[in-house]
This record gives structure tokens, sequence and C-alpha cells, in this order.
């Protein structure tokens, strides 16, 4: 690892005691002396001050930072993060997920190859609240036009990492969405020309557990969703009668569908979707 790009993972926190430890160490145990975590904590209350605090200490500063306060969310909390981050690559891990051994050499070496892709994605695993995989998500080759209207957005943050120079360029998430903050920031740097490239390489865990704002709020994200589906979309823009919009909203989500599921589908991807999953680069 001592010959590929820096990594900045950036992880928010709060009140994540029961996982954070696992993505602490599935970052700290991909080797090399370039890469910095960097844990912005929300005033957790559940000893995950004392997890973060011994990890800073086994690691010798090494590459673990961190900070607790009371911020405005979690799109604020990766906000400080971003701004703070310095290595050429930057991933986004939130505290109850993980990353697959060997992700960050895989990564670097693919950007290394395409010197002219922003943001990198690739597959990960759902897996339950004692770590268990339950289902593996292999997805699509990037198209906006599916990332746009399709109701379920396909690029999962804990899978994905960008170059510097997106944030270099001034992009921050919008402080002002709580549950598809992910969502509408990959749709605005698509929107604004960066380049996106699908690896098929499992990379991350994805946890599913009874305090994820996935499983709590489900309805208030797929509002947001909603909501910026309609900024973004030209031609929703240009409709501004209910029924015809409604009816264009449907037609739209229908052939994101169509196109997304044709795709994994003439890959085979619901074949192999259970089977034991593991990063093949």
């Amino acid at each position: 690892m001592n010959s590929t790009p820096a990594f900045s993972i950036v992880t928010p926190s709060f009140n994540q005691a029961a996982f954070i430890e696992e993505a602490l160490l599935s970052v700290r145990q991909q080797g090399g002396d370039n890469i910095e975590h960097l844990v912005l904590d929300g005033a957790s209350r559940d000893g995950t001050i004392a997890i973060l605090r011994r990890h800073a200490e086994e690691s010798r500063g090494t590459h673990l930072r961190w900070l607790s306060e009371p911020d405005h969310g979690q799109s604020d909390a990766l906000n400080k993060g971003f701004d703070s981050a310095k290595g050429e690559i930057v991933g986004w891990l939130n505290s109850d997920d993980r990353y697959r051994p060997g992700c960050f050499e895989y990564i670097a070496r693919v950007f290394r190859q395409h010197p002219e892709v922003d943001v990198v994605y690739g597959d990960y695993t759902w897996i339950d609240e004692a770590g268990h995989v339950f289902r593996i998500r292999r997805e699509i080759e990037f198209s906006y036009f599916v990332l746009l209207h399709h109701r379920v957005p396909y690029i999962a943050s804990t899978a994905a990492f960008f170059r510097r120079r997106i944030f270099d360029d001034g992009n921050r998430l919008d402080e002002h969405l709580h549950y598809a903050m992910d969502y509408e920031f990959f749709v605005r740097l698509a929107a604004r020309g960066y380049r996106f490239l699908h690896v098929p390489a499992i990379l991350a865990d994805f946890r599913f557990q009874p305090a994820s704002k996935t499983v709590t709020a489900a309805d208030r994200q797929a509002e947001e969703i909603d909501a910026i589906m309609h900024r973004y979309s030209p031609a929703l823009c240009k409709l501004q009668k209910p029924l015809p919009r409604s009816l264009a909203v449907a037609l739209l989500r229908s052939s994101a569908a169509i196109m997304r599921y044709s795709e994994k589908l003439f890959r085979g991807y619901y074949l192999t979707q259970f089977r034991p999953a593991t990063l093949n680069p």
C-alpha cells in the first residue's frame, strides 16, 4: 500500500458504540501508512468516546483523528470531515458499516488506471445487526437517467470513493437534507459533469440495524428523494400542472426501473445475490 495515493475516510457518528469498532477496524486493517480516518462524533453518550480514545491510543495517532461535539446533523458532520480531509482519495463510511479487506488497494489501482474518473463506486453487501451477510448487492454501470429517476438510489455511499478535487471545487453536502443527502450529492455531481465509474467488486458491508435511518425513516427518505428528483429532472421542471406531472413521474420511474432491473437480470446478478461475498478485483 505504500505506493498508493493517500486515503481520507470520513465517518459521522452518534451513539453507535455497538458498531463503530467494526468500522474503525475495517479502516485500520487496510494497512499502509497513508490512511487517515476522520471521525466526527455528535457528542455521543453511549460509550463511543471510550472506544475512539482506545483506538487512537492503539494506533498512536498515526491514522485516527476524531472530534466529539454537538453538530447540526449527519450532513454537517460529514462536511466538517470533507473540509479537513488531506487524502487524494476520500471515502464516506458510516459508523455502523465497514469496508472489505483489500478495498483500498483495489480502489487505488482503479483510480490510477482511470485518471479521468472522479467517483468510483462498487458493489456491497447487506449485513444484519450481528454483522452476518444476508444479501449481495451488485449494481449497474453508471446511468444519470436511472440515478435521477429510479425510486431507489443505486450508489451506496459506503461503497463510493471520490477524488479530492471534488471537494477542492467546493462541492459539499446539502445540510438541509437529513435522509437523502447522499442521493442529492451524487445527482448534483453528475449534473455538473463529474465522471462516475462502477467497478464489479464487493467493497463494503451496509448494515441494517434498528436505529438506522434506512429502517426508522424510510418514508421521510422517500419524500426527500421525490423532492430532489423534481428539482433536477429537466422533464419535470417543465410541467406545472399536477396531472401531467404525476403521469410523467410514473413514466420516468417505470423506465428507470426497467433499465436498472433488466441490466441486473442480463448480467445474472439475481442468481448470485445470496452466494458468499468476497472482494473480487
